[in-house]
């Protein structure tokens, strides 16, 4: 009887499982990671100079890196979030294809960086710096939204979880905001090379507080 009033609520309400949104948004996080290798170019070379083309194109292959280990962070965060889920509703579906959106632009800043770096430009360094802190800021925007949503949606969770442990994450994204904003400043009028460190700082920041959602639910426990 509980089952059948909890499924007819659903139907008012717009809810329903969250298999398919996890389902689309695993898929989209995998093509974005197969993107991210044709960014790196295959080498124009003369006869001869193949590898020393090939060590001309560093900037290429620490920006895949360090893009790599961004986006399966980026994935780490979504998934422990839906592990908390029971199921979603309209209005989330909405705000995770912002997530999605703004992850599936990563490739595109990634290599403008990793070109910029290898024609050794300065101007053209500072620009991509720019575009990349944009895109990135805007990445850590996307989940301010999310965590504020869940932290008002408590039907939307499993049983037992509290809200609450998504209100506390909302913090880290705002930290990306602000650190993401500030690179940008830096490598325009500092140096572009600032500015990659803090990139590098922030996946690391990420990586560090990926399971934060879950860390919270079993310390609640």
């Amino acid at each position: 009887m509980e089952e059948r009033k909890k499924s007819v609520n659903n139907q008012t309400n717009g809810a329903s499982k969250t298999a398919r949104i996890e389902a689309m948004s695993d898929g989209t996080f995998a093509i974005i990671i197969t993107l991210l290798v044709l960014e790196i170019h295959r080498p124009v070379a003369a006869e001869g100079s193949l590898g020393q083309q090939l060590l001309k194109s560093w900037p290429s292959y620490l920006a895949y890196g360090v893009a790599f280990i961004y986006v399966g962070v980026i994935w780490l965060n979504h998934h422990y979030v839906f592990v908390h889920l029971e199921e979603t509703d309209l209005k989330l579906n909405w705000i995770n294809l912002g997530v999605l959106g703004m992850a599936a632009l990563i490739p595109f800043p990634t290599g403008v960086l990793a070109d910029a770096f290898t024609s050794g430009n300065l101007e053209d360094q500072k620009a991509a710096i720019v575009l990349y802190a944009l895109i990135g800021g805007m990445m850590s925007l996307t989940w301010v939204p999310l965590y504020s949503y869940l932290s008002k949606k408590a039907d939307l969770l499993k049983t037992g979880m509290a809200t609450g442990i998504f209100k506390a994450q909302v913090r880290k994204p705002l930290t990306g905001i602000f650190l993401y904003f500030f690179s940008g400043i830096l490598g325009w009028f500092v140096h572009p090379v600032i500015a990659v460190l803090i990139f590098i700082f922030m996946v690391s920041y990420y990586a560090r507080t990926s399971q934060g959602v879950r860390l919270h639910h079993k310390t609640a426990k």
